[in-house]
């Protein structure tokens, strides 16, 4: 199949033709669809590349448009002009092959958006493509977009969320009139996915327009609010719970699409002495915390028990013994650990435990979850030897 995109190097073309790349160099096997050549048409490409795209494709994705432009008259000239170009091509050559089109929720007579020249252009590309589509036979596939938003949209441009990332990110201000003001959003790998589904005659419909069902309403002050928050992880560890397909996750992966170099790496507190070291690696809201420890030869660490808190301790480089026993008796179990054969432990409510370092030579290496985030004002951490 030959896929042809205009606008392949906009926020949702550039995504699409990456997706479609690793389809067709086999390196995302999760699609069907036997993708042959992509053809790439933007701004910069010539009108004789589109004549022969429009005769060899089988499939177009048609996402060019004009959302920004200096003057009113380019709006229709970009969504209404080209896509009449578009077609005169396609039946130069009798190629009725399927046809997406990305609209937006503004090209609508009523509402708060009726009678803006972008809304306009784009239900006028609309009414042209449907046309198209009873006089060719083609099939049609028109979407209307809310606000989009993920990894690559352009800052400052017609994005809130990528200005409120890029800003946030490089610790610039961000101006939020109404922190009340709701959106309706639309994430950028659900958008991908849907057209893959389009692609492969999947794509989901309610009468004469076709839909991505996944969206989400939020608003602006609860966008600023999660963004600070993930800007601080770094300082406080805390990562918030994020729940599968939820829009903080997605949220998430597009704010860290906007660091700078300088904040892709960030410093950890270790707490060093001449036993070795302990650092705290990451702390959870309901899921508790993860932290490395490494112990220098002969050292041992530990020697301590807990009421309810309980722990896995996972020597991940080193040789070393784990000793537990349970308190007011003298009963000890053990396990002997090793870096080679990376095992899980667990520290029992009510034990005392400690590890070893066996070695002489090396360092043991082990990483430790705790069912909680340690709270100095209630350790549960009692000390006595094993």
């Amino acid at each position: 199949m030959n896929i042809l995109i205009t606008g392949a190097k906009g926020f949702v073309g550039r995504n699409l033709v990456e997706t479609l790349k690793n389809i067709r160099d086999g390196k995302d096997k999760t699609r069907s669809v036997q993708i042959d050549a992509i053809y790439e048409y933007d701004m910069d490409s010539t009108l004789e590349e589109l004549d022969t795209y429009c005769k060899d494709c089988d499939f177009i994705f048609h996402l060019a448009g004009v959302n920004r432009p200096k003057e009113n008259d380019e709006f229709m000239k970009g969504n209404f002009g080209f896509t009449s170009e578009l077609l005169s091509l396609l039946k130069k050559y009798g190629n009725t092959c399927p046809i997406m089109l990305s609209s937006s929720i503004q090209a609508t007579l009523e509402g708060r958006y009726a009678g803006s020249e972008y809304g306009k252009s784009k239900l006028a590309g609309e009414e042209l493509m449907f046309a198209y589509a009873k006089e060719s036979g083609s099939k049609v596939l028109v979407y209307r977009y809310p606000n989009l938003f993920g990894k690559w949209c352009r800052a400052n441009y017609n994005s809130a969320v990528a200005t409120f990332c890029h800003n946030i990110a490089h610790d610039l201000p961000i101006q939020v009139n109404d922190r009340n003001t709701e959106l309706e959003l639309l994430y950028i790998d659900d958008v991908i996915a849907e057209l893959l589904d389009a692609l492969e005659n999947k794509e989901h419909r309610e009468g004469k327009y076709c839909y991505v069902p996944t969206t989400y309403h939020v608003t602006l002050g609860e966008i600023a609010d999660l963004l600070h928050r993930f800007k601080e992880q770094p300082q406080t560890l805390m990562m918030p719970e994020i729940a599968n397909d939820s829009f903080e996750k997605k949220l998430y992966s597009t704010y860290l699409s906007y660091l700078p170099k300088g904040k892709t790496k960030f410093p950890l507190k270790m707490k060093v002495d001449e036993r070795g070291s302990f650092t705290e690696l990451l702390k959870t809201e309901k899921c508790g915390q993860i932290s490395v420890n490494i112990s220098k030869p002969g050292i041992t660490k530990g020697e301590h028990w807990h009421q309810s808190k309980w722990e896995f301790f996972i020597v991940v480089s080193g040789h070393g013994l784990i000793q537990e026993r349970k308190i007011g008796t003298d009963e000890v179990i053990e396990f002997e650990v090793s870096g080679d054969k990376i095992e899980a432990v667990h520290m029992l409510p009510g034990y005392t435990h400690n590890i070893i370092n066996l070695s002489e030579t090396e360092e043991l290496v082990t990483v430790m979850w705790a069912n909680e985030a340690f709270d100095p004002n209630h350790p549960d951490t009692y000390f006595e030897e094993v």
